[in-house]
This record gives C-alpha cells, sequence and structure tokens, in this order.
C-alpha cells in the first residue's frame, strides 16, 4: 500500500480512490469544509466529480448490503398457521394435527414394508392416502392447525385433497383383485400403456 492510498482506501472494501475523484462525498470523508457532505468538492479542492455543488443536500450513501437482502426479509404465517393448543400446553398438543397426519402416513408406510399380511401394501398405501385427506379435513375445520397450515386454506384444502383422494383410488384399484373398478379408468390405463 502506497502513502497516497493510506487516507484515501475505502473502509471494508479493499478499494482506493484517486484524488479529486468524488468518491470522498459517498463516505462524507473530507467533502467540502469541516468534513461537511455538503461541500463544494470533494477532498476540499474545486468542485470534484460526484460532489454535490451549492445545492447543500447530502450526497446519498453507497448501500453496503448484499443485493438479495433487499428481496423477502421474513415470511407472513399462513392464514390458519397459529397453534392448535394455548401457548403454554406443551409442544405436542400444540402441534397435533400435523403429527396426526405424519403418525397416519408412518404407520401405512410401516404396514407396506413390514409385508405381514398378503394386502398390506393395499392397507399401508390407504392409510398414506387416508392421512391426507384427514390433513384436508382438518384444514377446513379447525382455525389453526400450526404447521400444517403451509398455504392459504384454500391451496392447502385443494392440495391435500387431491392428492388423498388419488393414492386412495390407486390403492383401491391396484393389480392384483383391484377392491375397486372403475372401467373408463382401466381403459385409459390399457391405452397410455399399449
Amino acid at each position: 500500500m502506497s502513502p497516497s492510498e493510506g487516507p484515501r482506501e475505502r473502509s471494508g472494501t479493499g478499494r482506493s480512490e484517486a484524488p479529486g475523484t468524488g468518491t470522498d462525498a459517498e463516505t462524507g470523508a473530507g467533502a467540502g469544509a469541516g468534513g461537511s457532505e455538503a461541500g463544494t468538492g470533494a477532498g476540499g479542492a474545486g468542485s470534484g466529480a460526484g460532489a454535490e455543488t451549492g445545492t447543500g443536500a447530502a450526497a446519498p450513501a453507497a448501500s453496503r448490503r448484499h443485493p438479495r437482502a433487499k428481496l423477502t426479509t421474513t415470511t407472513a404465517r399462513p392464514e390458519g398457521g397459529g397453534r392448535a393448543a394455548p401457548g403454554d400446553a406443551p409442544a405436542p398438543a400444540r402441534q397435533w394435527p400435523l403429527l396426526t397426519v405424519l403418525g397416519l402416513t408412518v404407520l401405512g408406510l410401516l404396514v407396506v414394508g413390514t409385508d405381514l399380511f398378503p394386502q398390506s401394501f393395499r392397507v399401508g398405501t390407504l392409510l398414506v392416502g387416508v392421512a391426507l385427506l384427514t390433513g384436508a379435513v382438518l384444514r377446513r375445520a379447525l382455525p389453526s392447525v400450526g404447521m400444517l397450515a403451509v398455504r392459504s386454506r384454500f391451496t392447502d384444502m385443494i392440495t391435500y385433497g387431491v392428492m388423498g383422494a388419488l393414492i386412495v383410488l390407486l390403492a383401491l384399484m391396484v393389480q392384483p383383485e383391484p377392491w375397486l373398478r372403475i372401467p373408463f379408468l382401466e381403459d385409459i390405463l390399457h391405452l397410455t400403456v399399449t
């Protein structure tokens, strides 16, 4: 670092500026008489470029924030995303709707994974679908469901309901020996496979 760069180096950036370029008006150091930003020149010499002349207004300070920091800084809680129980209740009680849906899903996956009886894959998949349908019903019926609320109430109900209904339908129609036969859906399936 040369002796001439020392007083002009901007803190935190490591860049240095040549005398008379007007960058002192950005940092507020040495602009005009007495260190005022509203002076007539950078470093007190003439009317340097970048310094506001004669208006008395301060030059805007350069932002040192990361550009992405100007985007979203917080997120709003979704509609109905409050606690499902009073605040003094234990954490599991405050999140019981989410724990109910997750518990049914885990139970269904355990039934499928252990394969204890001949139709366990169908029963376990039905439990997963019923868990999502339960989530849709809870989202509609309760004013606050805790972390089960992801988006708006309508979006959550549609998402949970459609996914749950499709999983239940597929579980009922799965081969061999389907529990539910819907002829036009079977025809569509045969057309797409063949």
